[in-house]
């Protein structure tokens, strides 16, 4: 399997008010035989470690939850799943993570890189992202591939998807390549997929949790444990399944943590044993969940007002004040609409609103209907 980022040449509007937020960042997954589209993920966000262990959550587990949250899971299939025995690979930072050589090794999946100099070595991936490059100038809002294709097509004016709406054009765009013959293979990927796993003693192994799997590939931090849990980042994480560790914390040394910056609100605490995570949440439950760009900024924010010390208080303060301005904005700006809906991904389903009760029903014509009312002479006093 190849895998790859690229910026998408199409801008996105955001849920809201559908004013533009930029251009959104395309992780791709292709496999070398079949050349069948293994995963796809897009984000706000430059390419990471994350972005690589969510394609990689994608490819390993069964899509079949993520195509029905997309609303396309009864016009299409996607049966191309399972573990990659090689991943090869750029020289790009986020490939030579530390979370990434733990998860493949935690998975039995052999990384390779190409060698410096030839880039030929990952011409299938590339192809892939260049076909939907293409594809994706037939969109509005796009940006094409230079000023010369551009011209004078206003890209920001124009654009009217979505994010969500955007991973599910590709993602029907993806059914559609499967099903066509490909110029390399002389038929379909979908069958050269299909023909490659009856030839198999037994098929890709599937992971049946797709959360559980993205935590091994999840960045990778290590801190010492204190008598109130841990601290990351000035945030105190904490739960009553530490207790038997903390009274032996001088003997464990430092533990490994994992964290999504997609959601500071709670880490995943690798045992002493070193086969199963614990998930630790924030101390003070009240907190709300916050993202890792929110965290820098307000940091930033504290430095520039003076504070030399920052403290869990003063930094969830300082998110509530930044968030308050950008909910209030009357005209927000390119980035702080990009931030929100950065944060949108974050929060739970919102519930059905309730519905004001009925109005009581006409009592219709009365007996004493249009007779006057005598005024109330007398009038008690409370």
């Amino acid at each position: 399997m190849q895998i790859d980022h690229t910026v998408v040449d199409v801008m996105v509007v955001d849920e809201r008010d559908r004013q533009p937020i930029g251009r959104p960042y395309l992780t791709a997954a292709i496999d070398v035989f079949s050349r069948c589209v293994l995963g796809l993920v897009l984000t706000l966000e430059p390419p990471s470690a994350v972005s690589v262990g969510l394609c990689l959550g994608q490819v390993c587990c069964d899509k079949r939850p993520w195509l029905d949250s997309l609303g396309v899971g009864e016009q299409m299939t996607w049966p191309m799943s399972g573990k990659p025995r090689h991943l090869y690979l750029d020289n790009a930072a986020e490939f030579h993570s530390e979370a990434l050589h733990r998860g493949c090794q935690q998975h039995g999946i052999d990384p390779n890189y190409r060698p410096l100099g030839r880039p030929h070595y990952g011409g299938i991936i590339e192809r892939l992202i260049g076909t939907a490059m293409t594809r994706v100038h037939e969109l509005p809002g796009t940006t094409f591939s230079n000023p010369t294709d551009r011209r004078s097509y206003d890209s920001e004016n124009t654009a009217a998807l979505t994010l969500t709406e955007l991973e599910r054009w590709l993602t029907l765009a993806v059914a559609s390549y499967h099903g066509t013959v490909h110029a390399g293979l002389g038929r379909t990927p979908a069958g050269r997929w299909a023909d490659g796993i009856a030839a198999l003693p037994a098929p890709p192994p599937v992971s049946a949790n797709r959360a559980v799997f993205l935590i091994d590939f999840l960045p990778v931090l290590r801190r010492r444990l204190t008598r109130t849990g841990f601290v990351v980042d000035h945030i105190h994480y904490f739960s009553a399944a530490l207790k038997p560790w903390i009274a032996r914390r001088e003997q464990c040394g430092k533990f490994v943590l994992r964290r999504d910056p997609r959601d500071l609100s709670r880490i995943w605490v690798l045992e002493p044993d070193g086969t199963t995570y614990l998930e630790v949440p924030y101390r003070t439950l009240s907190r709300p969940p916050i993202t890792l760009w929110e965290h820098r900024a307000a940091i930033t924010r504290l430095r520039e007002r003076g504070r030399t010390e920052v403290d869990e208080a003063a930094l969830f303060q300082m998110l509530d004040t930044m968030r308050e301005i950008t909910a209030t904005a009357s005209k927000a700006t390119r980035t702080a609409r990009r931030n929100t809906e950065r944060r949108r991904h974050l929060r739970p389903p919102v519930p059905a609103a309730r519905m004001p009760p009925p109005p009581p029903p006409d009592p219709g014509p009365t007996a004493g209907a249009g007779v006057p009312v005598a005024v109330f002479d007398d009038i008690e006093e409370w």
